[in-house]
């Protein structure tokens, strides 16, 4: 069996009709993501590339256009996957178990404000 027997048959098995895959694209795509980014980017791209086009109605110049978008980011990625997330903080979480915190109200608004200050 090759890839395009596999795509007739699950396209049958999840009850989709008249389905064009262009495995190229999908095998240059797929293959930027896991080398830059990482092996489990590959089917994430896919399955979202895939949602995107879905979601437009996409035609197949449409879909190209989606694919070569996540391409270019997939191949300028400079994260490492083992690199830490920038959001992340890993400041150590200081002890006030011995403050009173009765009575204080938590500031969505004054919280934002202190974030944007640090960054």
């Amino acid at each position: 069996m090759n890839l395009h027997d596999w795509i007739d048959e699950l396209s049958d098995v999840l009850e989709l009709e008249d389905v064009e895959v262009d495995e190229g694209l999908l095998a240059d795509l797929t293959k930027a993501a896991a080398s830059n980014v990482e092996k489990l980017a590959a089917p994430v791209t896919a399955y979202l590339l895939g949602f995107a086009a879905a979601d437009r109605g996409a035609d197949p110049e449409e879909v190209e256009r989606l694919a070569a978008r996540a391409q270019v980011l997939a191949e300028g990625w400079d994260r490492p996957a083992d690199a830490p997330d920038p959001v992340d903080v890993d400041d150590p979480i200081p002890d006030d178990r011995a403050v009173d915190h009765t009575g204080e109200q938590y500031d969505d608004d004054r919280a934002d404000e202190l974030v944007d200050e640090e960054v």
